[in-house]
């Protein structure tokens, strides 16, 4: 069989999701071009011969870019299976298949995209798999994706996954409808395996696309200490939880004598009471600890936040802005993280509360999320303003403190000076070059 695997976006990436599914394909024998939309056109040739085309959803933003694309294949070629795979798919199962999507693939997706290929499809499934290392071969370069800035250097990265799922179930994340609560290991000698080809094309640091490294701990360490041992040279960064922070601080000398460099950390919120609505299993006197412990240990914590719901006050946008300032995370902080809006996708536990169903409009086919206005127009006047004004100072290559500078502004139309902070230097803060995270 003829397959083509398509992303269209993952972060700025090589994408993990094309790789792994392709060597399941090849090992059996089927002819397959990967095809990454972020960095080279579709290949409208090999969609017209291919008897299956397969779409990589693993977020919001991909599917999103995915739909004009599926429509675009189907009239390419008519005759061809169209299947989505990937966190995306089974939440937009309804959407997609008004699309043309005919077989919708969630979670552990390689088995039964290879059963597709085959012939004989099979349910989804979470059932455990002995991954193959992936294939990347088609792929463009590692140098055309983001890189890391440390140090006053720019290291080509590679990307790699070393566990699915989450033990987890925070309301707004799109892992629960998915996973809910399931949590998969890729074998360490896979991961090894996908690394060590990585670092031959070139990469000098790595990113672990874990949604929490800290999930299984054992397997983490394990893994991390083995390559220190066979690339002591290599960086790399993690995802952990807040909460993991703390319950596994005494791993964190482990993560930093093993080429740690960045944690990225999903604390959407230093309310405590959004916190506690979005389930998110810490609080703000937590993330203090958090900063603490990463900087007592010489890591680079990189919070994300989600600024906009719609339990957001004008006083608790202020007090996140005064509080990174106040903790010297202001060039930690990528600044799109200050102008997120929250997203409710279909499926969402967040669903579950009955103030969220009061205040959400349908759901919007095109958006693919619920769509919700805050009970303060200024507000969301405000996270539009942000996010034009962020996109415009990262074109014209500002730096993050100065968009810092330009936010309080927006967010402080008394003309309330901000405080004196002091800035660690650009050079000494390592950061990923793509900025988007969603």
């Amino acid at each position: 069989m003829r397959a083509v695997l398509i992303s269209t976006y993952e972060l700025g990436r090589q994408p993990f999701g094309l790789a792994s599914p392709a060597a399941w394909l090849r090992q059996r024998g089927h002819q397959v071009t990967c095809a990454d939309l972020s960095r080279q056109p579709l290949p409208s040739g090999a969609v017209r011969d291919a008897d299956l085309v397969a779409f990589y959803l693993p977020m919001h933003t991909a599917t999103r870019l995915a739909m004009p694309v599926i429509d675009k294949a189907r009239e390419l070629n008519p005759r061809a299976v169209l299947a989505g795979y990937g966190l995306y798919a089974p939440m937009n199962e309804e959407h997609l298949r008004a699309h043309g999507i005919q077989f919708i693939l969630g979670g552990e997706f390689e088995q039964a995209l290879a059963n597709l290929a085959d012939g004989r499809p099979s349910p989804d499934s979470l059932d455990r798999l002995r991954f193959v290392t992936p294939d990347r071969a088609g792929l463009p370069p590692l140098p055309s994706y983001a890189a890391l800035r440390d140090g006053g250097e720019t290291k080509a990265v590679g990307y790699t996954e070393a566990s699915r799922g989450c033990k987890h179930l925070c309301r707004h994340c799109p892992i629960v409808p998915v996973y809910n609560g399931v949590f998969r290991v890729v074998q360490r000698e896979v991961v090894l395996a996908d690394i060590r080809q990585q670092v031959a094309a070139g990469a000098r640091h790595i990113t672990f696309g874990d949604p929490d490294f800290f999930n299984g701990p054992a397997h983490a360490m394990a893994l991390v200490e083995a390559l220190d041992r066979e690339h002591p040279a290599l960086t790399y960064d993690v995802t952990i939880k807040v909460e993991h922070l703390l319950q596994h601080r005494s791993l964190l000398p482990v993560l930093r004598g093993t080429g740690c460099r960045l944690v990225t950390s999903a604390v959407e919120s230093l309310d405590d009471r959004v916190l506690d609505l979005l389930d998110k299993g810490h609080t703000r006197q937590d993330f203090f600890e958090a900063v603490r412990l990463t900087r007592e240990e010489g890591l680079t914590l990189s919070p994300t936040f989600i600024p906009f719901t719609p339990w957001t006050t004008w006083e608790g946008y202020r007090d996140l802005l005064r509080t990174l300032a106040r903790l010297e995370l202001v060039e930690q902080v990528s600044p799109i993280q200050l102008a997120i809006r929250l997203l409710i996708p279909a499926g969402s536990r967040l669903l579950e509360l009955k103030e969220v169903r009061e205040q959400i409009g349908p759901f919007d086919p095109e958006a693919l999320s619920y769509r919700w206005a805050h009970a303060d127009p200024a507000l969301d006047r405000l996270a539009i303003a942000l996010l034009s004004r962020i996109r415009r100072a990262e074109r014209e290559g500002a730096s993050r403190s100065q968009i810092f500078g330009a936010i309080w502004k927006l967010a402080h139309q008394d003309g309330a000076p901000p405080p004196d902070f002091h800035l660690a230097a650009r050079a000494s803060v390592p950061y990923l070059t793509e900025p988007w995270y969603c």
